[in-house]
């Protein structure tokens, strides 16, 4: 099985830094109808993608996962055209319509805001011609097993970044608080807000906490857990995500995905080249919001980051005094100018304030905060460390084998892959006088022919075969390996296979008679494709529909009631607070509802 590591791409910079930390794919949005609207690139630029990825196998997924309007088809339709023709290996989607439109015979993935957490699902997906879902990630090990057992289609799951609170796609809130739609693009994050809690008396149970706001998905201790239930790609979140935070993450995972390759003879990795990395990756040095493996294994006893969801850091020292202009700081790991600082006040709100100039123990701040003697400091920038992944900070590289042959008429340069001599180019010099060198130049030669510089080269092996000791000028050997490897690189990219769509299934698999809101069923293509499927009672997408109030504004598989000790299944204790609860910020309330038969928490 080939193990696939596919990393964000949040623009074409990013992505290629992902290509050179080892990321085996990449995923990217295109121009528009991407479910980050924030993150969107030209064609122009996933062409250029495309061409640098494909060298070294590496495929280019592009995210079209939003729902689409009628008004919006013939548009998305060119676009998926435009993106064919740039190089893209598969489209990721959501709206079922797309499959009914004129498109290319490009691959389809099924994003994770279809929900994909069935074997129904999975076999809806298969029959019509899928080859890859992005399974939910609340998913645990045993339910990714059945799924594979059920279906052919490569599991892509979640192993690291942010997590919504809602389960993907059934999220409503920002679309009816502020008409933007999560399933569009375009979240306005309400699950990071603080948030107050009462009962049904009013009695406050908790004020102006993150409540909903999880931690992030951390599985690096579960690959190859995760590989022995069926998953295949492991995807990191992070299209809004900076180049430090792509770099580190995508080469740790790169490193543990190795590690599993070296033992395990059964597997395979996806693309090809080898690795260096120019610095230790470490994920606590990314921007984080604390780790959970979610409910990978089983229900985590805490999930949430309730007193704040933005990044706090690693631990920094302790406050011992503050003086006039400057703070004491013991116990710190060597704290650098420019270097971030944060720590929870008083209220157990947290601030920060930027480091102006370090001298060991003493930190000079460019604004001096009210902090207190005995606060942890935790640093949440370290202006060395981004210094450092701010510069180049990784390469790959393929291993060539160099042959430089005498001909009848000059030299002949070969240069082929070393892992698969058939990809292989020449180029030749005409060199009608052959004088013989005093000495053997050999050495001088073979450094030239090595010195492969800016490409994607490495020389394994380099042979020499004349008739005799010859002498060759430097610009006449670089002028000759330069042409080489153009032609290689050539040759690799007309080698390069995209995967095509799978033709689907005749008969396709039945879907459910009753297609409610939460299919985000939101123009006429996807409403024909479930029509056709045999679907008889279509609901239209919650972003054109009449107000709903039976609708959960957002479905959340984490759980309060757990979280403090009431579950009415697994704990003894009873809340002591009368229900329904409600959830308030601002203007914005909710109330709770408890699913205790699907293990699930609804907020309407």
């Amino acid at each position: 099985m080939n193990i696939e590591l596919l990393a964000p791409a949040p623009n074409l910079a990013c992505g290629i830094e992902a290509i050179n930390h080892g990321a085996d794919a990449v995923y990217i949005g295109g121009p528009r109808f991407g479910a980050r609207a924030a993150a969107a690139n030209s064609v122009e630029d996933i062409r250029s993608l495309c061409s640098y990825a494909h060298i070294f196998g590496a495929r280019v997924y592009v995210a079209m996962n939003t729902i689409l309007y009628d008004d919006e088809l013939a548009e998305a339709e060119r676009l998926i055209g435009a993106v064919y023709d740039a190089g893209a290996d598969a489209l990721i989607i959501q709206d079922m319509g797309i499959t009914r439109l004129r498109i290319p015979p490009i691959a389809l993935h099924a994003s994770t805001q279809v929900d994909n957490s069935t074997v129904e699902q999975a076999r809806l997906l298969e029959s019509e011609g899928f080859s890859q879902m992005v399974l939910a990630r609340e998913l645990s090990l045993e339910e990714i097993r059945e799924i594979a057992s059920c279906t052919s289609l490569r599991l892509e799951a979640f192993v690291h970044g942010a997590l919504c609170a809602s389960l993907s796609g059934r999220c409503y809130i920002s679309a009816d608080k502020c008409r933007r739609s999560a399933n569009r693009g375009e979240c306005a994050q309400y699950c990071r807000l603080p948030w107050t809690w009462t009962d049904s008396k009013g009695r406050i149970i908790a004020r102006n906490q993150h409540l909903l706001s999880l931690k992030d998905l951390n599985r690096s201790d579960d690959l190859e857990a995760m590989i022995d239930s069926g998953v295949s790609s492991f995807k990191i979140e992070g299209r809004l995500k900076g180049m430090s935070y792509v770099k580190n993450i995508t080469a740790w995972y790169r490193l543990l995905i190795d590690g599993i390759l070296s033992r395990r003879t059964d597997l395979s990795r996806a693309s090809r080249g080898r690795v260096s990395l120019g610095f230790e990756p470490h994920p606590d040095r990314s921007f984080n919001r604390g780790f959970t493996p979610y409910f990978l294994r089983q229900r985590p006893a805490d999930p949430s980051a309730p007193l704040t969801p933005k990044f706090v850091g690693m631990p920094a020292g302790i406050v011992k005094e503050v003086r006039a202009g400057c703070i004491i700081v013991k116990n710190n790991p060597s704290l650098n100018n420019g270097d971030g600082l944060v720590f929870f006040n008083d209220s157990n709100c947290l601030e920060g304030f930027r480091i102006n100039r370090a001298e060991g123990s003493v930190v000079y701040p460019r604004q001096m905060p009210r902090i207190r003697r005995g606060a942890k400091l935790y640093r949440n920038r370290d202006q060395e460390w981004e210094a450092m992944l701010a510069r180049p900070s990784a390469s790959r590289k393929l291993s060539v084998d160099v042959t430089l042959t005498e001909t009848v008429d000059g030299y002949s340069l070969c240069i082929s892959l070393a892992d698969d001599p058939s990809l292989r180019a020449e180029a030749h010099l005409a060199s009608p006088q052959k004088a013989v060198a005093l000495s053997d130049p050999g050495p001088n030669i073979r450094l030239q022919l090595s010195r492969l510089g800016d490409s994607p080269f490495e020389a394994g092996s380099v042979q020499i075969i004349t008739e005799g000791p010859r002498f060759l000028p430097s610009s006449a050997l670089g002028k000759l390996r330069r042409q080489a490897v153009e032609q290689l690189l050539c040759a690799i990219r007309a080698a390069y296979v995209r995967p095509n769509r799978i033709p689907s299934l005749s008969p396709v698999h039945p879907c459910p008679i009753d297609i409610p809101a939460s299919f985000n069923v939101s123009n006429r293509e996807a409403r024909s494709f479930y029509a056709e499927r045999g679907a008889v009672n279509i609901q239209p997408a919650f972003e054109i529909a009449s107000p709903r109030p039976d609708l959960p504004l957002m479905l959340v598989k984490h759980c309060l009631r757990y979280e403090r000790g009431w579950c009415p299944r697994v704990h003894r204790q009873a809340s002591p607070f009368a229900e329904p609860f409600f959830l308030s910020s601002g203007a914005v309330r909710l109330r709770i509802e408890f699913d205790c038969d699907n293990c699930r928490m609804a907020l309407y």
